[in-house]
């Protein structure tokens, strides 16, 4: 046991040295001092005292660091021997019971000597044979350096030996000392076992010397093998890129073959068609040889009459000269029709002998024509032949010599001072043709030509030029409606010219052909443009069509800014890849900042089509934000073109679908958040909710049309990328809820289908909550997705997964089974966790709830429950009768928006308003102010005024007061004649009620009506007495209201805004009510802001006739439709005289009283000023 504690010791010492574990093998050492172990201890003495480790000057300076007084010292010596004794006791104890243990294990491990075990006995016994094979067989350098593994596993056995044996203060100093691991966690390897060093020692004593040394040699064997299976799979890799490299070769080299066979299958079908060609052109060759010899031999027999001739010749001569024109102009027809039929030549080669015979055959009556002694019935057998050899002529530049020297050789013929030297030279030229024929036929066949190229080449650029030159000097004389008539031209000459300097100028004048061309004019000069670019080809696309672009981007006028822009998109394809990323996407991109809307709107759809042409997607980002500002962009017509055009372009192109609807939260989130709170008083609901502007309200509407344009798409993904179903036939199968069941158990990834409910609607509920409550449209918008999600993924997705989330959203309890364990903390962790927060999500959160998820068209059993829940039956639970009042009533006015829901909400207000609970019926009131505004006549008079009444007649005053509140938005809405007198006749019972507070409330009431009024404008053409008599009334009405008990925000809210519109029509004003409203404006500016109501106007204004004057007979509420003489404005009173001249009369009744016969009539007032 001694034996292998030792050993052990020793493996753990050259182990903390070789690692260079200093403190901890000092530590080790004063341990086994302390235990008496002075023989393990021995190397750990040498190295500590190496002086060339640790230098005696340094560990002087040490020692000369103050060390313990003496009586301490002595102290703790006394200690150490105590402690020393007890050890030695503890000692003697501890080797009887080694000596127990080691009886009753030799007991235990005698049976079993054949079952593997070694005993401590053999290890001894074989331990020095061992120790001597290993040691001389191989030394620890050859097992290479300690790997990274190794380390970790033998520190973690290391720190275990050193627990075990109890040198604590040694393991504390390994812990401190081993800085890159944690030596408390193991990893599960196969090193890991108990004991883990003993095992390991006992592994090497029963390990032989050949057994050790062939594993050691299979390490550096190992990593060979490994380096070559790298160095294969490399040369494999490589290998297979040359075979599709080689495949790609041979395919295209196969395809090359196959447009060789058919080229030459071509090439043998239009040698047949030469050899026939050749085979006419020899018969034809044969026919000309017989009329030759047939000209000959005329030839000859008329040498014989020559006398004749001569002496006839006046006698024929005329008649003879008018046959040979007639014989002329039938030659320059039958040369005409010879051009147009001969026009193409199948093989110029096969010609030359042909055309040489005809060569010869025009030289004789060339020779014929100019001999002077000729006779006129001798050469109707001469042009007989010359016709006949045209006839064989296909070489056009010969036949127009022949007819442009006729007529010199007319009087050639007819001249007799040359006799008979004409037929000498007919016989001279056959025979020089004949010896010539061979030399000559390659020669006179290149050099026609070459001058047909030259003269055609000569007259082209002429042509041309004549182009260049004039086309600038008519354009502006052409009629712009017939300018397009000039393109054809104007591309010839841009196309051929030389000069690169012209055809800029072409250029420029192209595309300011016309100075504002509407959308057809600019299609015919851009379908110019492009047949131009494919004609001259990239490069001088790039050169001269390109440069005229940029030069017209900053162009006054915006029809040219817009030629620019539809060029970008159809130029793009006839110019080099790199172009189209750098100059093309920079002439976008300006364009994209245009002033003009229609630019920017062409700007988008020419984006679109320049994506397809991008070949990399460098520019990915910059067009991604491109976008994004097309779609924020202040111009309907923009937005709809890049919703409809450029986003799915760019999903096209890209495939980064994912990214773009991070980058689409991100906008709408940061446009919201970027705006100021609604208060900046912390702790309180409005702090976080912000007041939208008209550009952020814009963009975020936008930015939710563009999640709507792509849900189908984040539909698809999810379908495509479904790991439960192989193939999908259609939406009702895949979400269903044994889907949702697959997809709970966790086992697989489905980031498209999760991106639903982990990302899109927690984004969306964060929106949602940083909306006020006024935001409908906004609201309106995220239902509207939210139900197309409903539609799309189906009800089984909108029950399992929409509902849940939406309802721990607003604080509702749901059922997860549908979601994998991993997502329940995010689903979770939406749930509202203050009471600051649950009134938030009820405010933001309940109205997409009900419209959006509950609205859903399998849905509609379920809303009317859940709101029934929050009106009735909350409302009837402690502590639940005021709690979230006016959130749960905003999101039920809100789903009043949608007609459909109207219905269902007047069922649940009726179990409201019969309810005995007080609290439920004061819901019902407010609830009914709030629905006004979205609702009918016809629904008001047979639902809500109803209702209203009879709130109105229950015997609680808190619910009346709140159905006079509901009373007076319904007379500021409706105008009808019955609603009206429903109206009257109620606030005709309050007021006979005999209530302060019903009063107040129908003032209040009353308050909102006038400044509705006043606000109504009128038409400065207008009668004036009419204007006059209508501020009369209000002015009345305003001193008779001044006189009342106004809260402060009524006089904030409705007063000051009617004193200020009466103030607007100045000319309409009775000097005495002008001052009269202008002190009431300034005291009540006064009084609202200090928090009372003041009534020291009273007297300044005359009560009693004030209030006489708006609710008598020619007041406000009094006024009929009549042509009544308008009543004289009441003049000031004054505070002298009103002391002297007022009644001591109670206010109250009197008020009570007029508006008792006046409230129909205020209310029909309003629809009278309406109407005018």
């Amino acid at each position: 046991m001694e034996v292998e504690r030792s050993s052990l010791c020793n493996c753990v010492v050259n182990f903390l040295l070789e690692e260079n574990y200093l403190l901890t093998a000092f530590e080790l050492l004063h341990e086994l001092l302390d235990d008496g172990r002075h023989d393990q201890a021995i190397r750990l003495q040498q190295y500590f005292s190496d002086p060339a480790r640790f230098p005696p000057n340094q560990i002087s300076r040490l020692n000369s660091l103050p060390t313990a007084d003496p009586q301490t010292l002595l102290q703790l010596k006394n200690e150490s021997d105590h402690k020393l004794s007890i050890t030695d006791y503890e000692l003697r104890l501890a080797n009887e019971d080694i000596a127990k243990l080691k009886s009753q294990l030799y007991a235990a491990e005698a049976p079993q000597s054949n079952s593997g075990h070694v005993s401590e006995g053999q290890i001894q016994e074989q331990k020095p044979n061992h120790n001597n094979n290993h040691s001389s067989s191989f030394t620890a350098s050859s097992l290479g350096p300690l790997k990274d593994t190794e380390r970790r596993d033998l520190n973690c056995a290391v720190k275990e030996y050193l627990l075990i044996a109890g040198y604590r203060l040694t393991a504390m100093t390994f812990y401190e000392e081993v800085t890159d691991q944690n030596l408390d966690n193991w990893q599960n390897t196969s090193a890991l076992m108990p004991q883990a060093l003993r095992h390991y020692y006992y592994q090497y004593l029963l390990s032989t010397s050949e057994v050790a040394e062939e594993k050691i040699a299979q390490v550096p064997e190992n990593i060979t093998l490994l380096k070559e299976n790298e160095r294969l799979n490399q040369e494999k890799e490589s290998l297979l890129k040359d075979k599709d490299l080689a495949d790609g070769q041979i395919a295209a080299l196969t395809k090359s073959l196959e447009a060789l066979q058919r080229d030459l299958k071509e090439k043998e079908n239009m040698v047949q068609v030469l050899k026939q060609s050749l085979e006419n052109q020899r018969k034809g060759l044969h026919a000309s040889r017989v009329e030759i010899s047939k000209l000959k031999m005329s030839i000859e027999g008329s040498g014989s009459g020559n006398s004749l001739v001569v002496s006839d010749v006046d006698n024929f001569q005329p008649v003879s000269l008018d046959e040979y024109k007639e014989e002329i102009k039938k030659l320059q027809m039958e040369v005409e029709r010879l051009k147009e039929k001969n026009i193409g030549i199948p093989e110029p080669g096969n010609f030359v002998g042909s055309e040489n015979e005809t060569l010869q055959i025009e030289d004789k009556v060339r020779e014929i024509h100019e001999d002077q002694g000729a006779i006129s019935y001798h050469v109707d057998a001469p042009q007989d032949v010359i016709r006949d050899e045209d006839a064989q002529s296909t070489t056009s530049q010969t036949l127009n010599k022949y007819t442009d020297k006729h007529e010199d050789a007319l009087h050639a013929l007819f001249n007799p001072a040359n006799g008979n030297s004409a037929f000498e030279n007919i016989d001279n030229v056959s025979e020089q043709n004949v010896g010539k024929q061979e030399g000559d036929n390659r020669l006179n066949a290149k050099s026609d030509s070459a001058n047909d190229e030259a003269i055609s080449e000569k007259m082209g650029l002429g042509t041309i030029q004549i182009l260049a030159d004039a086309l600038p000097k008519i354009v502006p004389y052409v009629l712009i409606n017939h300018r397009e008539e000039l393109l054809p031209l104007m591309m010839c000459a841009i196309e051929h010219h030389p000069d690169s300097s012209t055809r800029d100028s072409l250029t420029h004048t192209l595309f300011n052909l016309i100075k504002r061309p509407d959308e057809q004019q600019r299609r015919i000069i851009m379908d110019a443009c492009v047949s131009l670019a494919k004609n001259v080809g990239e490069m001088r696309t790039e050169t001269e069509l390109l440069p005229q672009c940029w030069e017209q981007i900053n162009h006054m006028y915006e029809e040219r800014r817009l030629l620019v822009a539809q060029s970008c998109g159809e130029l793009a394809e006839f110019v080099r890849p790199e172009i189209r990323d750098s100059l093309i996407l920079s002439i976008v991109q300006q364009l994209i900042e245009d002033s003009a809307t229609i630019v920017r709107e062409a700007a988008a759809h020419n984006l679109a089509m320049l994506l397809p042409l991008f070949q990399n997607m460098d520019k990915y980002f910059k067009v991604e934000e491109l976008m994004f500002q097309l779609i924020c962009d202040p111009s309907g017509v923009v937005v709809e073109t890049t919703l409809k055009e450029l986003v799915l372009a760019i999903i096209k192109w890209g495939n980064k679908l994912d990214h773009i609807l991070g980058v689409l939260f991100s906008h709408i989130l940061s446009s919201a958040q970027h705006c100021p709170p609604l208060s900046v008083i912390e702790g309180c609901i409005e702090s976080h909710l912000h007041e939208l502007g008209e550009r952020e309200r814009w963009n975020i509407d936008v930015l939710l049309r563009m999640l709507m344009e792509l849900l189908p798409l984040v539909h698809q993904k999810a379908i495509e990328t479904c790991p439960f179903l192989s193939r999908v036939e259609s939406t009702q199968v895949v979400f269903s809820a044994t889907l949702f069941e697959l997809y709970a158990r966790g086992h697989v990834e489905w980031d498209a289908f999760e991106w639903m409910h982990v990302e899109c609607f927690p984004k969306l509920i964060q929106l949602a909550c940083l909306l006020p409550w006024k935001e409908d449209n906004l609201r309106s918008r995220i239902s509207k997705f939210l139900l197309s999600v409903s539609e799309r993924f189906g009800d089984s997705y909108t029950t399992c997964i929409m509902l849940p989330v939406f309802l721990t959203a607003v604080g509702d309890d749901a059922d997860l089974t549908f979601f994998p364990s991993a997502i329940h903390s995010k689903i979770k962790g939406l749930r509202p966790k203050s009471v600051l927060s649950e009134k938030l999500s009820i405010l933001c959160v309940l109205p997409l709830l009900l419209a959006g998820v509950l609205g859903a068209s399998g849905k509609r059993n379920q809303l009317e429950d859940y709101s029934r829940k929050l009106l009735v039956e909350d409302s009837l639970k402690e502590n639940l009768a005021t709690k979230h009042t006016v959130e749960i009533i905003n999101a039920v006015r809100f789903i009043c928006i949608y007609e459909e829901n109207h219905g269902m909400i007047f069922n649940i207000l009726w179990e409201m308003v019969v309810s005995s609970n007080v609290n439920m019926k004061i819901s019902a009131a407010k609830l009914l102010k709030a629905i006004v505004p979205y609702i009918d006549a016809k629904l008001t008079s047979t639902h809500a005024l109803p209702a209203l009444i009879t709130l109105g007649s229950d015997q609680n005053l808190n619910v009346k007061c709140a159905s006079i509140d509901a009373f007076g938005v319904v007379a500021q809405r409706f105008k009808n004649e019955m609603i009206v007198d429903k109206i009257r006749v109620q606030m005709g019972a309050f007021l006979e009620d005999g209530s302060h507070e019903a009063t107040i409330a129908v003032i209040r009431a009353l308050v909102v009506a006038i400044s509705q009024l006043t606000a109504v404008p009128t038409a400065a053409s207008s009668d004036l007495m009419l204007r006059q008599e209508r501020a009369n009334a209000f002015c009345e009405a305003i001193r008779a209201l001044d006189a009342t008990d106004l809260p402060a925000n009524s006089v904030r809210d409705y007063l000051l805004p009617a004193i200020q519109n009466l103030l607007k029509d100045l000319d309409a004003l009775d000097p005495a009510h002008k001052e009269a409203i202008e002190i009431i404006m300034k005291e009540r500016s006064g009084a609202s802001v200090g928090g009372g109501a003041s009534k020291s106007m009273a007297s300044h204004l005359g009560i009693a006739s004030s209030v006489s004057n708006f609710f008598g007979d020619g007041g406000l509420l009094g006024k009929k439709d009549s042509t009544e003489a308008q009543p004289q404005p009441e003049r000031v009173v004054y505070p002298n005289k009103a002391a002297a001249t007022s009644q001591p009369q109670p206010e109250d009744t009197r008020l009570k009283r007029i508006m008792l016969g006046h409230f129909s009539d205020i209310l029909r007032t309003k629809g009278k000023s309406q109407d005018e």
